[in-house]
């Protein structure tokens, strides 16, 4: 087995035994931003296969897909209890911060749909 071969291995072991002891909210969060992205990615695909022509509609969609990856991100980081940086603001804080932003978020998508 060549070097790097045994080097990435080694890696993905490492981060595979880190992400074991991961809590299981950050993991639902982490399956969301998964979907988001995988959604968008989609959304990419089917223009380039279909074509763009209500390109606000798919502006709108991705869009949407990628802000709300990005929501689930920082909702994520707050949520964290290693993060010594939010360490005084409750999850439910965090959780409504989410909620809200997501709702200012799709209200903006939906305005820019016309």
């Amino acid at each position: 087995m060549p070097k790097d071969a045994g080097d990435a291995k080694l890696l993905f072991q490492s981060l595979n035994k880190a992400y074991a002891a991961t809590p299981t909210n950050l993991k639902i969060i982490d399956l969301y931003v998964v979907f988001a992205m995988a959604t968008a990615l989609v959304q990419v695909a089917y223009m380039g296969v279909v074509g763009s022509f209500p390109f606000n509609s798919f502006l709108s969609g991705v869009l949407s897909c990628i802000g709300s990856a990005v929501l689930a991100v920082c909702l994520r980081i707050q949520v964290n209890k290693d993060n010594k940086e939010f360490k005084d603001l409750p999850p439910e804080r965090a959780f409504a911060d989410f909620v809200l932003c997501n709702l200012v978020l799709h209200l903006v998508i939906m305005n820019f749909l016309g």
